[in-house]
């Protein structure tokens, strides 16, 4: 097999893969796996200690000097870069485990804690005006949340029907609930069970904003025609992908330019996803229907 058909092989589908994640950030994470990979350094590893450097990055945050942005933005790239690692290791080597994918998926979130709070320690808080730039924090960290449950709803969704899988997100909230009941009654790691825990309550918030569109879909749509009716629009979803979201502030702190970051996620991309999902549900309508029996 070839390297290029070695990288193909460790990705997802194409159609939900963020652009800077093809185009930057995996590439080099690919170069970083062959170099681990006969070593003994598993997905779970990787994952443990890209949050510690996603962690350090968010802190710097914290020191609003122009030099410290720029180590933080830095640190960021190696965080995506090994945030990319850990699930290309597991895929070619076909050892992920069902802990490591919630931890991969709670990683991220304490990474963005970080960040935002150090955003909001270090350029708000020196701001000339704290509490309206506090404000602006506080309303992009959310904006990103959102936008990260609105896409993975969305990668799921394209996921089942593209892929014909059995399960839809809510069947998906079992599995994980089933884990957690068997992890407390076997007296399992406190750790494991409380990133289990986490993830659960993720799990169950993503389904809830999800409610108007779908709570617990069946496959209601013909998967050919869906497939081929939302290609293009999961695409545009991805633009307000974590990855993207991130590529954004770090580019933003190169320049020094956090407000440019805090305004332009609360204003150009909640209009952009306004819009998507205006789309979206045009497209939902025009799909057709499968032949239930």
């Amino acid at each position: 097999m070839s390297w290029v058909q070695e990288y193909k092989s460790s990705l997802k589908m194409i159609e939900i893969e963020e652009l800077f994640d093809l185009i930057f950030y995996r590439p080099l994470a690919y170069i970083f796996v062959k170099i681990i990979f006969p070593t003994n350094i598993t997905p779970n590893q990787i994952t443990s200690f890209a949050l510690i450097i996603g962690v350090i990055g968010g802190i710097l945050y914290v020191f609003n000097t122009h030099l410290f942005l720029i180590a933080a933005a830095t640190l960021l790239i190696v965080y995506d870069v090994l945030d990319c690692s850990d699930g290309q290791l597991a895929r070619l080597k076909k050892n992920g485990t069902f802990f490591g994918r919630i931890l991969d998926g709670v990683s991220d979130y304490f990474v963005s804690t970080a960040v935002y709070l150090g955003i909001g320690v270090g350029f708000a808080s020196n701001s000339n005006d704290p509490l309206f730039y506090w404000g602006l924090v506080i309303l992009a960290g959310i904006t990103n949340a959102v936008h990260s449950i609105t896409l993975d709803y969305y990668r799921n969704r394209f996921l089942d029907y593209a892929l014909n899988r059995e399960s839809l997100l809510g069947d998906n909230l079992k599995e994980f609930e089933a884990k957690l009941k068997n992890e407390k009654n076997s007296g399992g790691n406190y750790f494991q069970r409380l990133i289990i825990w986490l993830y659960l309550k993720y799990s169950k918030l993503q389904l809830k904003l999800s409610q108007s569109s779908i709570e617990t879909e069946t496959k209601k749509y013909d998967s050919d025609d869906f497939y081929k009716k939302h290609k293009r629009i999961i695409h545009f979803w991805t633009y307000l992908g974590p990855t993207s979201e991130l590529t954004f502030l770090i580019i933003c702190s190169y320049i020094n330019r956090l407000d440019i970051y805090l305004y332009g996620m609360v204003t150009v991309l909640n209009v952009y996803a306004l819009v998507l999902y205006l789309i979206q549900r045009r497209i939902n309508h025009s799909t057709k229907l499968a032949n239930i029996k």
